[in-house]
């Protein structure tokens, strides 16, 4: 495989985590139930009834961890901080010992020469809070930047770089439109109020970032690129339609201080008024905006008696004026996900055409499952897919750039094999593999690999050690 031709002086390299997919101590040291723990408790939810409790127990791991993350020579660690962990009512109490656990991380990284870059909400939501109506109500918008606040007074002396929320797209449709997710309510389209409140979060929390001294403030938004299954007009207008709900409806407000069509506007909370008022605040200038991208879509207008189960991660429901159809790829990985590196691409020089006032981009996450072996008589896990994957998607990156989009870092999904939501822990993402009987840590093949790309490129901090 030849080398990857350098990227800009100055671009980072990362991995991604989130907490409640890691960190485990589920009821311990005063942490509040989240609504994914609420959500495991269902029969039928999580892909063999497992649950994140114990995870990869990060939480008592910290400096095994960072050490497996310093060595490769990354020069950022994108991790998530657990509400609950923090106030474990969502509200009111902070509970010192979560403070002190991130507060610990924190030095922990810098220690090692990592820059700590915290994303304040990925996905675990206080149960007390859902309690009284989770992101469809106004009131979470509030409480999520009073906890904010909460998080930068301690961190912020020391964190400079932060992203306030993860996929607000994935978390509204697959845990408020559908029930694949928590906090599985169901609501068809109804559900776009979750969608406003989260923005409107967002742009509270910049606000409390900036006034805490935060020097760079960001958002982590999925984004793919959707293709017509064909060129006829009503599979144009259903992919058009689909990528407007999925993909538009978060960024636009964002970027352009606007919901991208009247429709979608008219599901909004609020009158039009208190609408326009907030989307000044959702849409203040960022310092830069996180990219994720795992594969694209391909939609057609819904064809009667067609059976479209089983298609995406999570299946559309009947009536929706689009159906997803499997995208034409030669190669997928084990989660079934279609690889196409040039669709990375695609998408940026979409968001670069889209956004003229575009912020400099960080790919957030990007990364594959492969169900990798254990550990062979050589102690080590050959994982060449995942090198695969990775090399043609830092490519990808390099030809964007190329094309003038402003990338400025890349961070893989994700540093360790994990709790993978509804799928448990079948799907194996990390560079580091972990027993699930022993949770012992074990590099990769492509743990390596990045390794030896990130020595490669023009010197950013400190390099790993001869013998890591």
């Amino acid at each position: 495989m030849n080398h990857l031709p350098l990227l800009p002086a100055g671009f980072r390299f990362g991995m991604s985590t989130a907490a409640h997919q890691i960190e485990g101590a589920a009821d311990i040291d005063g942490k509040g139930a989240s609504i994914w723990n609420t959500f495991e408790k269902r029969p039928g939810t999580i892909r063999h009834g497992e649950n994140a409790s114990v995870a990869i127990d990060h939480y008592h791991r910290v400096a095994e961890d960072v050490a497996h993350i310093a060595d490769s020579g990354a020069h950022d660690y994108r991790f998530s901080i657990s509400w609950p962990r923090v106030l474990p009512e969502g509200v009111g109490r902070v509970e010192p010992r979560g403070l002190d656990f991130y507060d610990s991380l924190v030095d922990t990284l810098l220690a090692r020469g990592v820059r700590p870059v915290p994303t304040l909400y990925h996905w675990d939501l206080p149960q007390a809070l859902e309690d009284e109506g989770g992101w469809m109500s106004r009131a979470t918008a509030s409480a999520f930047a009073d906890y904010v606040a909460v998080v930068a007074a301690r961190l912020g002396d020391r964190v400079t770089d932060w992203i306030t929320l993860n996929e607000m797209n994935v978390h509204t449709l697959y845990g408020y439109a559908l029930t694949d997710h928590a906090p599985a309510r169901g609501l068809g389209m109804a559900a776009l109020p979750a969608a406003h409140h989260q923005l409107l979060g967002h742009g509270l929390a910049v606000q409390a970032l900036r006034s805490a001294g935060a020097t760079a403030v960001g958002v982590a938004s999925q984004h793919f690129p959707v293709v017509a299954a064909s060129q006829e007009h009503e599979d144009l207008v259903a992919a058009e339609t689909f990528s407007t709900l999925t993909n538009w409806t978060f960024s636009d407000p964002l970027l352009l201080g606007r919901y991208p069509s009247d429709d979608i506007l008219s599901l909004m909370p609020g009158t039009n008024s208190q609408i326009s008022a907030d989307l000044e605040i959702i849409s203040v200038p960022l310092d830069f905006y996180g990219v994720n991208y795992y594969e694209p879509t391909s939609i057609e207008a819904p064809k009667a008696g067609k059976d479209y189960a089983g298609v995406l991660e999570v299946d559309v429901p009947e009536g929706m004026p689009f159906s997803p159809v499997a995208y034409d790829a030669d190669w997928r990985t084990d989660f079934g996900w279609a690889v196409v590196p040039d669709a990375l691409r695609d998408i940026l020089i979409q968001l670069n055409a889209r956004y003229p006032a575009l912020p400099p981009v960080i790919i957030t996450e990007n990364g594959a499952s492969f169900h990798d072996p254990a550990p062979g008589e050589d102690g080590a896990v050959h994982d060449e897919g995942r090198v695969r994957f990775l090399d043609a998607h830092l490519r990808a990156v390099g030809e964007a750039i190329e094309s003038g989009v402003d990338v400025r870092g890349y961070y893989v999904w994700s540093a360790f094999d994990n709790y993978e939501w509804a799928a448990g822990y079948d799907e194996r993402f990390g560079l580091v593999h972990v027993d699930r009987d022993t949770l012992e840590r074990t590099r990769k093949d492509s743990w390596h690999w990045y390794r030896s790309v990130i020595a490669a490129q023009p010197s950013l901090g400190a390099q790993p050690s001869a013998d890591a």
